[in-house]
């Protein structure tokens, strides 16, 4: 990213006015942060991806092709800037090609990255081995000070060893492979958990049969991940993955102590300041406390959101007996450690249907439960990811290609609830609830609702009635609800001044913000993560969604804050080149009588 133009200094009497401010510390937010300090990041998609969108644009007003054609539109990148896989790339560059590995790593064998070179060359750092655009950054975060803060501590409390993940996905924006090669030259393979049954899988011959006659649009849900990717079909400890967090934090000089600031941030504002230019709109962050910060940009990435999915409101005596599983501090709860310690029968339910329901029943029965009835709302749905294969495997640019040309974003609703269908646990937990439930310790009711329930404060218990009917339903003396949050830009608190002073539309909760990710097209609030998915598509919520959604705010910030680029000759023209930006023939321009 070039460095920031000298701007006039603000009058003695405002405070520090900021580039940009980032709202929550998690994998969103530091994925933003590298990136705005990345100058050279590796390809988001591969050659296949880009070769379909160059033959759109080949052919484009020749074909009856979906949105083949580039809409003029107001807002940032919106001229110099096309579509390419989803992703808005500079007119004229030449991606850059993900390495063919040579030789992949047997069934069951720890990735070998012997034959696998990163995509971006090796950046110059001013400080060492740290980058130093001159952006001035500030983080806010209701959790902590410090980076992923809110993630590392969820993972802690619930016991969790491994990411769901596979090692593609991350937040680091100079290598695709990078958390391979990190893993590798650490010599910590061991730490690497292979996500069997989805890679080399042959397709069967009923399915064979059932795709006869059909086109491959309408196969591909039916084909497994290509036998070549599994060398990135591993899934990292969470301590691998934590460590790598940090060695990107490190990386980028993100870690300096006044980096992060621990606040709730309870309003932005934006609007123009009596001290600036009558012409200039800026950021006003109120923070709980009631600290106010001023930016020129301010990125949201808050994750899944605030709001928490619950069944039922809770009332306050009631609050002593559940919890969402976001709220988990100790577990098991007092009352239940209590009683096992007496070495009393102890009961629980837990509400869910994802990973993270799961994860809580097997904690609770190791943590000494006696028993544990788990209620889902839909069917029990096993899965290895929270997207469906179709959307990461080999055929990923078909679906990728498909949300992209949507012509509306109530169709791409639907493609994303498609994709996601709902909360599912992976093959080992399922294996593992399945050895609890020949214990006789575990009962599981898919299809099954809380009807009615009475809560007795003196005894800590519960009685609930459900639908179906639940047999031999004991007394309850804990529920645990994993049911997720809600994304809902319309019930943020802190979003409450902007859907006021810039409405826009929304589906379901979700913002129809610009392709840039921006609020408005002259409204420099980013948002990423979930609330970005009707631009992101159905993995806006994983890291993978985290690092795209960076790349976007990225190549769209350079225009919001009026970066120029210096004049590049000599060693700089030379890295452009190298980089695929531009062509090494620009300088022609400077010569009297020829054009560029």
């Amino acid at each position: 990213m070039p460095p920031k133009p000298n701007l006039n200094p603000n009058p003695p009497s405002f405070p520090s006015l900021l580039d940009v401010l980032i709202i929550g510390a998690g994998p969103c937010g530091l994925a933003v942060a590298a990136r705005l300090r990345e100058e050279t990041p590796s390809a988001m998609f591969t050659d296949d991806e880009h070769q379909r969108y160059h033959w759109i644009n080949k052919h484009s007003g020749r074909m009856a092709l979906v949105q083949a054609h580039h809409r003029k539109r107001r807002g940032v990148r919106a001229e110099r800037y096309e579509f390419e896989g989803g992703l808005r790339t500079r007119r004229g560059s030449t991606p850059t090609s993900t390495p063919i590995p040579g030789r992949m790593a047997g069934a069951g064998d720890a990735p070998s990255l012997s034959s696998s070179v990163s995509s971006a060359p090796e950046m110059e750092f001013e400080d060492g081995e740290r980058a130093d655009t001159g952006v001035s950054t500030l983080v806010l975060d209701s959790s902590g000070d410090r980076w992923m803060e809110k993630w590392s501590r969820a993972f802690r409390t619930l016991e969790i060893e491994q990411l769901r993940s596979p090692m593609f996905f991350h937040v680091d924006p100079r290598d695709r492979d990078g958390m391979l090669a990190y893993t590798q030259e650490e010599a910590r393979e061991r730490e690497l958990w292979e996500i069997s049954g989805c890679v080399g899988k042959e397709v069967s011959k009923h399915k064979k049969k059932k795709m006869m006659g059909r086109s491959k649009a309408q196969a591909v849900g039916e084909v497994e991940i290509d036998e070549r990717d599994r060398k990135d079909y591993f899934s990292p400890s969470t301590g691998l993955f934590a460590d790598y967090c940090d060695s990107i934090v490190s990386r980028y000089g993100l870690d300096s102590p006044d980096m992060i600031r621990q606040c709730e941030v309870e309003d932005i504002g934006y609007d123009y300041h009596s001290e600036l230019s009558p012409s200039d709109k800026i950021f006003m962050v109120t923070a709980a406390d009631g600290s106010r910060f001023y930016s020129r940009v301010v990125v949201l990435a808050i994750g899944p959101g605030r709001t928490k999915i619950l069944p039922f409101k809770l009332s306050g005596e009631e609050m002593n007996g559940a919890c969402h599983s976001t709220e988990i501090r100790s577990f098991p709860s007092p009352n239940v450690k209590a009683k096992i310690k007496q070495r009393q029968e102890t009961n629980v339910v837990v509400v869910g249907g994802g990973l993270s329901s799961a994860q809580v029943v097997d904690m609770a029965l190791r943590k000494g439960v006696t028993r544990v009835w788990f209620l889902l709302r839909s069917d029990f749905k096993v899965k290895h990811f929270d997207l469906a294969l179709n959307w990461m495997g080999k055929f990923k640019n078909f679906e990728k290609a498909a949300f992209w040309s949507a012509d509306t974003d109530e169709e791409r609703l639907e493609m994303i609830k498609a994709a996601r269908n709902g909360g599912s646990i992976t093959p080992r937990y399922q294996k593992i609830l399945k050895q609890h439930v020949a214990r006789h310790r575990l009962s599981i009711h898919a299809r099954t609702v809380i009807t009615g329930r009475e809560y007795c404060a003196s005894s800590r218990t519960w009685r609930l009635t459900t639908d179906p009917p639940v047999p031999d339903l004991s007394r309850i003396d804990y529920i645990y609800f994993a049911t997720g949050m809600q994304a809902d830009v319309n019930e943020l608190p802190l979003l409450r001044q902007m859907n006021r002073d810039y409405p826009i539309e929304t589906k379901q909760g979700l913002p129809c913000i610009t392709d840039d990710l921006m609020w408005q097209p002259d409204v420099p609030l980013f948002l990423t993560g979930r609330l970005g998915s009707l631009r992101l598509g159905p993995g806006a919520a994983n890291l993978e969604g985290a690092r795209l959604g960076a790349e976007r705010i990225a190549w769209a910030m350079e225009d919001v804050l009026g970066w120029k680029s210096p004049d590049t000759t000599g060693s700089e023209r030379s890295k452009e080149c190298f980089c695929g930006l531009g062509n090494r023939y620009a300088d022609l321009a400077d010569v009297d009588g020829w054009e560029a």
